[in-house]
Formats: C-alpha cells, structure tokens, sequence
C-alpha cells in the first residue's frame, strides 16, 4: 500500500479469525514501531510477545472482568456519554475486551523508560517518553494495516498495570501504556462508525477562528 492508504485503511477490530500471523510479519511491524520518533533518541522500548494462551489467560483472568450488553450499558451510562457514535463505539467495544486479548493471533505487551512518575509530572517534557511510545505503537498499527492486519489497544488500570509488571518482571522505571491486540479480521468483524469530522472547523490558519 501507499502510506496514505494505509493510513487511511487502519481501523480497529476486536473480533479476530484464527489465521496465524507469520512470525517475520509480527518482526516487521516490531521494526516500524521502532522507525518512530523518540523523545532522547534511545527508543528505550521493549515488547513482550504473549504466544502461549494458558500464559496469556493467566494474566487477563485475575485483572480483565467480563461484561455483557447490560452491564456495558450501565457503564457508559454511569459515565454519562450521549454522543450516539461514541456510546455505540463502547457498547461495542466493552463486552470484548477480554475475548478480544484471548483470541488475538498476536498479543504484545509494550514497556517504555519513564525516568519520572508518570502520573506526576513537572512539566510537559517529562512526558515525552510517553508521547514517544505511542508514535511507535502508531507506527505499529499502520505497518500492520498494509499487511491486512488489524487491531486495538486497552488502556491498562493502575491494578492491572501494576499486576502484570510484577508477574511478568518488569523493570520498575519502565511502563506499561496498552495491550496491543493484532491478527487477521474474523469474517463478520464489525467496524464501528467513526464521529464525522468537517476538517473546515479543525484547521486554523494563523490564528483560531471559529466558522
């Protein structure tokens, strides 16, 4: 594909076929994440690839609970969304978030050096190295879009980040920004409909202006 194609063809799936994803393909899309720019020139990141699904269960299990259309309807209602396409999207998208680490074809797991608390920065520049990971993890998600293979992230708890660090031993001045889910779409995968965008209200030239 061309850049702009690819781009334009990443989208989020969360229902996965069972079709095996090539190891030197997982590498590959590794590799792009790592053309990515970083904040001190090191790209201090590390990925964990979680193959083996009994490895893979025992970490969602104890941190990752299940919930069906009726408890994901109290959710996104306790959060008072009324947007249609962004309830939607969540009604969507909660009631798979274990299914759809289980199932994946590839399960990563990035870790990036974060020198300070990321929760309590000083300044904007302490969180570089956060803004950094997920320029590579875009890179990622586009490189495996010109490969036909789609995915989604979850943003880890405080608990579930702290859990998974301390089983899978992690260095404590390393991170834990999201699970990376990718495989081949299953054959009734669902898309959910992105919030219209007029770029005429987005784009300022020279100063904000409201049209």
């Amino acid at each position: 594909m061309e850049t702009t194609q690819a781009i334009q063809a990443r989208h989020t799936i969360r229902d996965f076929s069972n079709q095996p994803v090539d190891p030197a393909i997982v590498e590959k899309i590794i590799k792009s994440g790592f053309a990515a720019p970083t904040n001190n020139h090191m790209r201090e990141w590390h990925f964990v690839l979680l193959n083996d699904r009994d490895k893979r269960q025992a970490l969602i299990d104890p941190v990752i609970h299940k919930l069906d259309h009726k408890g994901s309807l109290a959710v996104i209602n306790r959060w008072g969304l009324t947007n249609t396409d962004q309830r939607e999207m969540y009604l969507e998208a909660i009631p798979r978030q274990y299914s759809m680490l289980l199932n994946a074809s590839v399960l990563i797991l990035p870790f990036y050096a974060q020198p300070c608390p990321i929760l309590k920065p000083k300044s904007l520049s302490d969180l570089n190295p956060f803004a950094s990971i997920w320029c590579c993890i875009e890179n990622m998600l586009v490189a495996a879009a010109d490969e036909g293979i789609f995915g989604v992230t979850r943003i880890p708890s405080k608990e579930e980040s702290s859990f998974i660090k301390e089983t899978l031993h992690i260095p404590a001045h390393f991170e834990f920004p999201c699970w990376l889910a990718l495989g081949y779409p299953a054959e009734n995968a669902k898309r959910t409909s992105q919030v219209s965008i007029d770029l005429s209200t987005r784009i300022h030239i020279d100063s904000w202006t409201v049209n």
